[in-house]
This record gives C-alpha cells, sequence and structure tokens, in this order.
C-alpha cells in the first residue's frame, strides 16, 4: 500500500525535473543585422527584438518565438539623408509597409538537436506583412546560465508580397534589379 502512495509523488517529482522553462529575451542584449543585395551592391542595417522566448527543457531547446519591431529598421552602410530615403523606403509600403505592419513575427515549430554542441536545424513560421511561411535554418544556442541563440536566416521576401524592384514580378529592371532573397543574422539573448 506504501509503494502505491509514492509511485504518484515520484511520478510528479519527476514531472517537475522535466518541465519546460520558459526564458525571456533581453531585448537591449539582442539584435537583428539585416542584409540586403541588388545587382550593384548591397546594403545593410539593424532592427530591433520587440519581445520573445526560449524554451528550454533539460538543456535542450524545445522552441520559442520572437517579434521584430520592423518600425526600428536602420541603415548602417550609409549616412546622412541616403540613409534616411533608404530606411524610409524599406519602411514604405514598397517594402515592409511598417506603419500599417508595424511587427514581423517568428515561432518555432520544430527545434532539431544536430550534435551535442548547440547546433540545431530550425523549423518555424515566419509573419511578414500578414503572409505566413515556414522556414528552415541553422542555429546554435548555449542553454546554460542565460540561454542564447544565433543564426543566420536566408529569407524570399517575394513569398510575403514585398515586390518591389523584384525580377521575379518585373521585367527590364536591369542594374535597378533588387534580388528576392535576404539575410537576417539574429542573435537573441536570455534574461
Amino acid at each position: 500500500m506504501k509503494k502505491l502512495f509514492f509511485l504518484p509523488i515520484l511520478a510528479l517529482v519527476a514531472f517537475a525535473f522535466t518541465t519546460i522553462a520558459d526564458h525571456t529575451v533581453d531585448t537591449a542584449a539582442s539584435n537583428i543585422v539585416w542584409k540586403g543585395y541588388k545587382v550593384t551592391g548591397s546594403h545593410t542595417g539593424n532592427v530591433k527584438i520587440k519581445n520573445g522566448s526560449l524554451q528550454v527543457q533539460d538543456g535542450v531547446l524545445k522552441g520559442g518565438s520572437f517579434d521584430i519591431d520592423m518600425t526600428s529598421i536602420t541603415c548602417t552602410d550609409l549616412e546622412g539623408d541616403m540613409a534616411g530615403k533608404l530606411v524610409g523606403h524599406l519602411k514604405s509600403d514598397d517594402f515592409f509597409g511598417a506603419a500599417n505592419h508595424p511587427t514581423a513575427k517568428f515561432v518555432i515549430t520544430r527545434a532539431l538537436p544536430q550534435d551535442s554542441k548547440g547546433n540545431y536545424k530550425i523549423i518555424g513560421n515566419l509573419t511578414i506583412k500578414e503572409t505566413t511561411k515556414e522556414i528552415k535554418f541553422f542555429a546554435n544556442v548555449t542553454t546554460t546560465g542565460k540561454p542564447t541563440a544565433t543564426g543566420k536566416i536566408t529569407i524570399d521576401r517575394s513569398e510575403f508580397n514585398v515586390k518591389y524592384g523584384s525580377g521575379s514580378f518585373f521585367d527590364g529592371l536591369g542594374d535597378k534589379t533588387i534580388y528576392d532573397e535576404f539575410e537576417l543574422d539574429v542573435k537573441l539573448v536570455s534574461k
């Protein structure tokens, strides 16, 4: 009889040690660096993380999400009026429509460990301008102490209704063509 009494308690204790810990992202320490390409070169800048979290269980990443503040887009390779003009254009409806779509979102649906060094294949849903698509990329995640995740994401903007200057939609652009794919170097640091 005593054994039957202790079984539920043991099950409860085991469950307590395997629960998923939700680590809130430190938005001041986290960042995204973007890079976009065109026929004649490239541009780069930053965009801020609005909020996010990383879910860890027994030292293994299980999930997470983050919101991107599209109104915070900056340009780091140009200065003055040229930088302001580019940022204004990126925030406009030609690109990300930040006034009507101030937040983009990424939600992990699967985190697949690749080795014992914190490398993962991340699968999740990215939402930009109210369009949601599944994307995949590789990331490195440190789960001890303050969990940290870094990864490079390549996105095809044409899949999110961002068509301006795209050779996929417009003919005869020549050296005015802006490539569809752009990169996000994401760094999430938890509190």
